[in-house]
């Protein structure tokens, strides 16, 4: 087999360095039980597919890999026999179609590369990118469904692709939406069954995606920001759920007092002398630019002080004076829902500078970090807050003795959903993955600390009651990955479909076998980082 995948990629591009294997088995909250036996760094769609059939008919199971910013064991390995696909060299932006509005990509571009791509051409994709987008991958966000950037009008990034080219396990290369069309081009999604939305959010267990077709739609060059402090989450979420159901902002995120002091903590004023500068270039005019930025410079970071619950909005249209009529609306709202307006730099900031650096999956001081989440309509918001603080009243003794910080982050979703995302902050040794990632300059400035199996061993525990709480809530999630409880969750009807594509694509189950609760996956000894 070795032979077989030097001769299709090249000597450069099947990995078996051990360092290189031990970094692609983890991710930024587990290590996998296995350790896989090398990579597959294909350089188009031709040599996946045929990398792929060479190490299936060898009896390997396959992991595909995007960006690598996962939490849920999405591509770790569950099989001793096994490889990982690295997708970093599919990285192309193939066409951008300004007449049928499409772009199509491969699976391995990262969202800053299409957001580059796209900046001068008047376009954008709907949803354009994850917080992570630095390093998430067009390809993994499909695979996970993923939300971020354009999720408050149009939800995820499976509601913006309109077709694939996907891989299967026999190496067949399969083509949905309109671009499978005898004499057809990837213009539209829906021609009979869709498709494409099988392989959207599969979290790679089905087949693995080649390329990525994405809708287009003109860029909104106006943008107003507004940021607004509730003293209670109650207030906060039926103000965020007014603002998704009127369809008024393109983002609103919010925070718990804890993450937002977090956030403030971490970073330096020379990262907010960067961030200023984002600002100034993104304000459109010089005068106004600076106006801006003199303003957010002396409100420095003090105005956070006595905040509790805060919620940042970005609204955007194609005319100015529309992209202020929706903050005076949000504005409004936020005033009958008894909050209050503060200095808007923290969506000034993120609008200016989308995708920043990796720095965030550590705590400020070198703290190991990992969330969860859960995506409920926006009538169960509270009920699950409060069911997720009477989880932790539980866990009440390790969190302390093992100095565990918990904080919240909050996003809407369209008009009808939230995502409510716990995240977990101990003491802990840092893994290779965080070492890799983050900037080293940050690394340096940090004192770092010890491993700390008892304190993972606690987090890992309220980890895994909250999934259950979450299931009992009738939560959906991305990146489901190996974590969340997919198959216990589901209906049964509807679960025997999946387990019968999957069989049809996958019969001996060597793609990502263990996601999405489908595959063998062998017995091994639990080792979360």
């Amino acid at each position: 087999m070795r032979e077989k995948l030097i001769e299709i990629l090249g000597a450069d591009n099947f990995i078996t360095d051990q360092q290189e294997r031990i970094y692609f088995s983890q991710d930024v909250y587990s290590a996998a039980p296995h350790v896989i036996e090398g990579i597959i760094r294909p350089g188009d769609t031709v040599e996946l597919a045929a990398a792929v059939r060479v190490a299936t008919e060898a009896g390997y199971s396959l992991f595909p890999r995007g960006g690598g910013v996962s939490y849920t064991s999405g591509y770790l390995p569950s099989v001793a026999k096994s490889l990982t696909i690295d997708t970093g060299r599919m990285n192309r932006i193939l066409e951008i179609n300004r007449e049928d509005m499409y772009v199509t990509v491969e699976c391995g571009c990262r969202w800053i590369e299409l957001y580059e791509a796209l900046k001068d051409t008047g376009l954008r994709t709907p949803f354009w990118g994850t917080l992570s987008g630095i390093s998430a991958t067009v390809g993994g966000s499909l695979s996970q469904n993923s939300i971020f950037f354009g999720s408050g009008h149009y939800g995820t990034a499976a509601d913006s692709v309109i077709g694939m080219d996907i891989v299967t396990a026999s190496g067949e290369i399969i083509t949905t939406g309109s671009g499978a069309v005898k004499g057809g081009s990837a213009f539209f999604r829906h021609y009979g069954p869709d498709l494409t939305g099988l392989f959207a959010g599969d979290a790679g267990a089905l087949a693995i995606k080649a390329t990525i077709t994405l809708r287009l739609m003109a860029q909104t060059p106006y943008k107003t920001f507004g940021s607004f402090n509730f003293q209670n989450h109650d207030h906060m979420f039926a103000a965020m759920a007014e603002i998704a159901r009127q369809g008024l902002a393109s983002e609103c995120f919010g925070f718990d007092p804890y993450l937002q002091a977090q956030r403030m903590k971490r970073e330096s004023l020379a990262k907010d002398v960067k961030a200023l500068t984002g600002v100034i270039k993104a304000s459109g005019s010089l005068l106004g630019g600076l106006k801006e930025g003199a303003k957010m410079a002396l409100a420095g970071r003090r105005y956070m002080d006595e905040v509790q619950y805060s919620i940042h909005v970005i609204a955007e249209h194609k005319y100015e004076g529309v992209a202020g009529q929706y903050m005076d609306d949000i504005g409004k709202i936020v005033a009958e829902k008894g909050g209050a307006e503060i200095e808007n730099t923290i969506p000034k900031i993120i609008s200016a500078n989308p995708f920043t650096p990796l720095n965030n999956m550590i705590g400020p001081e070198g703290e190991r970090w990992s969330p969860v989440h859960a995506l409920v309509p926006h009538s169960k918001a509270t009920a699950l807050n409060d069911a997720i603080e009477a989880v932790y009243a539980d866990h009440k003794e390790n969190i302390e003795q093992f100095n565990i910080g918990t904080g919240y982050l909050y996003t809407t979703v369209g008009t009808s959903a939230v995502v409510l995302e716990p995240v977990f902050f101990w003491p802990d040794a840092l893994m290779p993955f965080h070492h890799r990632h983050v900037e080293q300059s940050v690394l340096k400035g940090m004192k770092g600390f010890d491993e700390n199996l008892a304190a993972r061993a606690a987090v890992k525990a309220i980890r895994e009651e909250l999934i259950d709480l979450f299931v009992s809530f009738g939560a959906v999630h991305f990146q489901i990955g190996k974590t969340y409880k997919y198959k216990q969750g589901l209906q049964d009807s509807s679960y025997h479909l999946v387990e019968q594509i999957k069989h049809d694509l996958d019969p001996d189950g060597r793609i990502n076998p263990g996601s999405l609760g489908l595959g063998k996956i062998e017995e091994a000894k639990d080792n979360d980082g």
